[in-house]
C-alpha cells in the first residue's frame, strides 16, 4: 500500500460499513458497493456522514469489478450474505489484497475461502464501535470503540498494515498474535444479546435490566464460555457475564442487528452466532440447550412473519 493514497473497497453500506468509510475517506480512496440501490443513490448523493460531521464522499461503485483493484477490501456484510457478495470477485483480484472481516460470528473464514478459493489473505477482527443508523449513509456513533485484527492466512505484516491504515483513518486498532479468543470473546456478547433483543423487540440496555432476561442472557453468555473451553480457547476476560455487561454499556440504547433483520424480512445472522455455538457444542460434547432454544424461536419467529408479509400482499 505505498505510494499515493491506498484505494479501499468497501462491500456493505449499512451502520458500520458507513462508520468505517468515512473514517477511512479521510486519507483513503474509498469505493463503497451496497446491493441495495436506494442507499448507492443516497451515498452517491450526499456522500457519509458520522453524526453531525460534514459529510465525505466517496465512489459509489456500480459493479463489484470497479473494487478488483483494492488495496484492501472491507466486508460489512452480513454473515449470511458473505458467499452472495463475494463471489463476483472471485478470480479477479491480486492474491495478495487482503479480504477484511470484522463480521459477527465464527466460520466467516470458511465462507470467504469458499468464496475466493483457499489462498486469499484473510483478516478477522472484532471491533467494539457502535453504529446506528440517522439516514442512509448517516450514522450516529456515541463512543470511542477499539478494533482488534489478527491474521488467519494473511501475512502478520499485512494485518499491520491495515491496522495503520485504520490507526491513520482516526479510528483505535491493533493486531494480536491470536485472533480466536476475540471472535469467541466478541460471540459471548453477540449470542446473549442479539437473539433476545429481537425476540423481546427491547433495545440491549433493557435486558439487564429485566431479571428474566437477565437471567437468560447470562446463560447464553455461559454456555458460549464453556464451548470455548472446551475448545480450548482461552478467552479475554474471565467473567462472561460481566463482559456482556460492559458490551451492553456501549451500546445500550440500540436494538441488535438480528432485531432489524427481524422487522425488514432479512435473513438473520442465527446460524452463524448462536446456531455456531450450537453446532461446536454437539462437536465438542458440551450441553448448549439455551442457545439451541434461541435458534429455534428466531427461526420460528421468522417463519410467522414471513408468512404474515404474504398474507398482506395484494
Amino acid at each position: 500500500m505505498e505510494g499515493g493514497r491506498p484505494r479501499i473497497g468497501i462491500i456493505g453500506a449499512g451502520a458500520m460499513g458507513t462508520l468505517f468509510g468515512f473514517h477511512l475517506a479521510g486519507s483513503c480512496d474509498v469505493a463503497i458497493l451496497d446491493s441495495n440501490r436506494a442507499t448507492s443513490e443516497a451515498v452517491e448523493r450526499n456522500g457519509l456522514r458520522v453524526n453531525d460531521s460534514t459529510a465525505r464522499r466517496v465512489t459509489v461503485a456500480q459493479h463489484p469489478r470497479e473494487l478488483y483493484n483494492s488495496h484492501a477490501l472491507f466486508l460489512f456484510v452480513k454473515a449470511v450474505d458473505t458467499l452472495r457478495a463475494l463471489r463476483p470477485f472471485a478470480g479477479e483480484l491480486n492474491p495478495a489484497t487482503p479480504i477484511v472481516s470484522l463480521q459477527n460470528g465464527v466460520g466467516n473464514e470458511d465462507a470467504i475461502k469458499t468464496a475466493l478459493g483457499g489462498a486469499v489473505a484473510v483478516i478477522l477482527g472484532i471491533t467494539t464501535e457502535s453504529s446506528q443508523t440517522i439516514d442512509l449513509g448517516h450514522v450516529r456513533t456515541t463512543a470511542d470503540g477499539n478494533t482488534i485484527i489478527g491474521s488467519a492466512s494473511a501475512s502478520r505484516a499485512t494485518a499491520r498494515s491495515v491496522a495503520d491504515l485504520l490507526t491513520r483513518s482516526g479510528l483505535r486498532a491493533s493486531v494480536v498474535y491470536d485472533i480466536r479468543p476475540h471472535l469467541w470473546g466478541k460471540l459471548v456478547a453477540n449470542a446473549a444479546v442479539n437473539a433476545l433483543s429481537a425476540l423481546l423487540d427491547c433495545e440491549a440496555g433493557a435486558i439487564p435490566r429485566d431479571p428474566n432476561a437477565a437471567h437468560l442472557a447470562e446463560a447464553l453468555a455461559e454456555e458460549v464460555a464453556n464451548v470455548a473451553a472446551a475448545l480450548k480457547i482461552h478467552l479475554p476476560f474471565v467473567n462472561p457475564w460481566q463482559y456482556v455487561t460492559e458490551v451492553i454499556a456501549l451500546g445500550a440504547d440500540a436494538k441488535s442487528s438480528m432485531a432489524y433483520d427481524l422487522e425488514s424480512g432479512h435473513p438473520s445472522e442465527i446460524d452463524h452466532i448462536n446456531g455456531a455455538v450450537v453446532a461446536f457444542g454437539r462437536r465438542t460434547g458440551t450441553p448448549t440447550p439455551y442457545n439451541d432454544a434461541m435458534v429455534r424461536l428466531v427461526k420460528a419467529r421468522e417463519t410467522m412473519l414471513a408468512e404474515s408479509r404474504l398474507r398482506v400482499q395484494p
